[in-house]
């Protein structure tokens, strides 16, 4: 892909039109269709693979962390969480727990959520998705501190590790599993990599994200293709900085033009 640029090719208008303020003279014109034809690389003219604009955006997620303390104050929260959604024995089960475990803070919620399935077997009460995220929303809090929510475990062979796309590996009791934890959508973001990316995404990934938020991992299914053509960023060329000897310049103008103005001020004050 060729790309020209012409934005010094023109000719100003003697009155505008609107906002138009220059045309394309013919011989502009005649300067685009050279450097079209010629297909050389030029100072305006600039010579890509397709692939140059295109990149890969993928969105890296991270796990959800939650601890779970049983203050005065989550606890009053999540009775009254539990009043509007009309389930008082989830608030009945949440007191036993506390009873069970103490007040906390209890920093893994997986362990905390075994302590609730125990109750919940024993007062014949099921843990569905809307009370487990009842559990999340209303009694737990967001720490990072705290240890990842699992959210599925895999059976070996099922599914093989991969911690760059979110399947870890995790022993249970002495058995291997691959494990899949709970996305925390407000440390949910987006990347851009190139597609002439050298290594593709994972070397990016590896290289920009992972040093910085070691437990990341890419939605795989969430990866998407686009493009993008930026002339400025091919074209663009910076202004010079200015000398010392120009900046000191102008300061002594300056100086040599507010002489006395503050004399001046401070005269007229009796």
């Amino acid at each position: 892909m060729q790309l020209i640029d012409a934005t010094t090719w023109y000719k100003p208008l003697r009155k505008n039109l609107g906002k138009k303020n220059c045309e394309l003279s013919v011989d502009d014109i005649q300067c685009i269709m050279a450097a079209f034809s010629a297909f050389e690389e030029t100072e305006q003219s600039k010579i890509f693979r397709n692939a140059a604009f295109g990149y890969w955006k993928i969105t890296v997620e991270r796990p959800l962390r939650l601890k779970v303390e049983f203050s005065a104050t989550t606890h009053a929260r999540f009775k009254k969480a539990c009043a509007e959604a009309n389930d008082e024995p989830l608030s009945n089960l949440a007191d036993r727990v506390a009873n069970t475990l103490g007040p906390g803070p209890h920093t893994d919620f997986n362990i905390f959520m075994v302590e609730v399935e125990k109750d919940a077997e024993s007062h014949n009460i099921k843990i569905n998705a809307k009370r487990q995220k009842l559990l999340q929303i209303a009694l737990a809090e967001k720490d990072e501190s705290a240890k990842p929510v699992i959210k599925k475990l895999h059976k070996p062979g099922k599914i093989e590790a991969d911690s760059l796309r979110g399947f870890y590996p995790f022993t249970l009791e002495g058995k291997p599993f691959v494990v899949e934890y709970e996305t925390n959508s407000d440390l949910r973001d987006t990347e851009q990599v190139p597609l002439l990316e050298e290594g593709g995404i994972e070397a990016f990934f590896c290289r920009e994200v992972l040093p910085y938020v070691p437990d990341a991992w890419i939605d795989e299914k969430a990866k998407k293709i686009g493009y993008e053509i930026s002339f400025t960023r091919y074209f663009y060329k910076p202004q010079p900085l200015r000398t010392l000897e120009e900046i000191r310049a102008d300061i002594e103008e300056v100086e040599k033009e507010t002489e006395g103005v503050l004399g001046q001020i401070l005269g007229g004050i009796h």
